[in-house]
């Protein structure tokens, strides 16, 4: 969103005495008039690229799996690694050497990704650092003429979502956010069971991001660098994480390509765990001082958000209860049901679910050509059970290809703006919030995207061993 639009609508809105809270619907009418799209990247499919050379910014947590995944992936060249702390890049180096493959180019230091960035030896500029550098690293990789995936969520705030796809629109870079979950192996059969008709009309859905992360990770000082998710944890309430519950549901019902989100409502707990924690350690660890007596957004946040054409999807996110992990992944249309958590896999036509025999014959039925071409490699890859080999695969697969990537830029506004909205509900008493619409008029045209299929197929894989995993 441009400075001038932000500090109209700004102005507008404190004019009339509103609270911070309508903001959204504001921006959504105002961006809908006065700034139409420059170009729709909904379906749009860049040139080929017959290598993609790609520079990977965040070495911590996630960088590392992505560096091993994406190697072993035919016409990848990874040209850098870049980390605030140069003993990651060096420890990443390794993975690469270990398969006889040429060292990247280094870079560190607070601000390492913007020389990446500007680096005219890369084609994709893939983001795994914490959530704040997200949307920078992104917008300044489009600026400089490379695309852009970041990891999740895109952004944090409603003026990210919208420069995001402002800045994708201008430079035609793609910005994908790295959903995984969306190329998980039932949400995969379950996208191609409603693309052909088995579940009639999806009226309904439901997701979650509900894994207990507090002592593991959250409270621990060798996880997350300078404890920068504890801190999320502070400094916001609402759905923090919603897109790995909520990505796979929202293709399903097709979302910015035929039907939008309209409007949220949200509600929190108060906050029963984090607090006493941090209470606790802080007994036992004086580092842990710093993080007592504060504020911690509340255990469980459930929201629920109505689409355009009077559908609804619920999303919750808990990660600091005791709690098995689910993500529930639930479609109920007019026709049948499936659900995947709690409990295994099930699908229903009726008033009861489907015996194992009878529920293994339409899987192999309905199982997509992606997963019959690429899964069993995944597997052995690895990366969450091969759902995040399946996504890199296919991200690569798609840009060699020049064809349309499973997620636009609008995706990765429209699914990241949950977590500041639903702040926005629960701070003002679960109110009602409008949704913008990203892209601005054309989901009423855009075209559901076939993600099951394989692309253009022709991405080899290099000999992949367990023994690599």
């Amino acid at each position: 969103m441009s400075t001038n639009r932000r500090s109209f609508i700004r102005n507008v809105a404190l004019g009339s005495g509103a609270l911070a809270s309508v903001v959204p619907s504001a921006a959504e009418t105002i961006q809908h008039i006065h700034s139409p799209a420059e170009f729709n990247m909904c379906g749009y499919a860049a040139p080929k690229l017959p290598v993609v050379r790609v520079g990977i910014v965040g070495l911590g947590m996630r960088g590392p799996g992505a560096v091993d995944r994406l190697s072993y992936i035919e016409g990848v060249e990874i040209k850098a690694l870049c980390d605030k702390f140069p003993d990651r890049v060096e420890k990443s180096q390794s993975i690469l050497l270990k398969k006889n493959l040429p060292k990247a180019k280094a870079y560190s230091g607070e601000e390492g990704w913007k020389a990446l960035c500007e680096s005219n030896e890369i084609d994709l500029v893939y983001i795994t650092t914490p959530w704040h550098l997200h949307t920078p690293i992104a917008v300044y990789a489009m600026k400089n003429g490379k695309h852009a995936a970041s990891e999740v969520p895109a952004a944090k705030t409603i003026d990210e979502c919208w420069e995001l796809v402002e800045t994708s629109e201008k430079t035609k870079k793609h910005m994908m956010m790295l959903e995984n979950c969306c190329y998980d192996f039932f949400e995969l059969l379950t996208l191609n069971m409603i693309r052909n008709g088995l579940f009639g009309e999806i009226v309904h859905a439901e997701g979650a991001y509900i894994h207990d992360l507090s002592r593991d990770y959250l409270f621990n000082k060798n996880a997350y660098a300078e404890m920068w998710r504890l801190k999320e944890n502070i400094q916001n309430n609402g759905s923090l994480y919603p897109t790995h519950g909520l990505g796979p549901i929202a293709q399903c019902m097709n979302i910015n390509r035929g039907d939008k989100f309209d409007h949220l409502v949200s509600m929190s707990t108060n906050d029963f765990t984090l607090g006493r924690l941090a209470d606790e350690m802080a007994a036992k660890d004086a580092f842990f001082n710093e993080y007592k007596g504060k504020k911690y957004r509340g255990n469980m946040n459930t929201t629920l958000i109505r689409t355009n054409l009077g559908k609804s999807l619920m999303v919750q996110h808990d990660v600091s209860t005791i709690r098995p992990y689910s993500r529930i992944h639930l479609v109920s249309g007019t026709k049948g049901i499936a659900q995947k958590w709690p409990g295994p896999e099930r699908i229903a036509m009726g008033h009861g679910w489907m015996k194992q025999e009878e529920l293994n014959k339409l899987k192999e039925q309905y199982t997509p050509p992606i997963v019959k071409h690429i899964g069993e490699i995944a597997k052995n890859v690895g990366g969450h059970g091969g759902m995040d080999f399946i996504m890199d695969w296919r991200l690569i697969d798609c840009l060699r290809n020049g064809l349309p990537l499973d997620q636009d830029v609008y995706d990765a506004a429209s699914w990241s703006a949950v977590f500041p909205l639903s702040g926005q509900s629960v701070g003002n008493r679960s109110k009602s919030i409008d949704v913008p619409d990203f892209t601005r008029g054309a989901w009423e045209k855009n075209k559901p995207h076939d993600m099951t299929l394989t692309g253009g197929g022709n991405t080899g894989v290099r000999p992949v061993a367990k023994s690599e995993n």
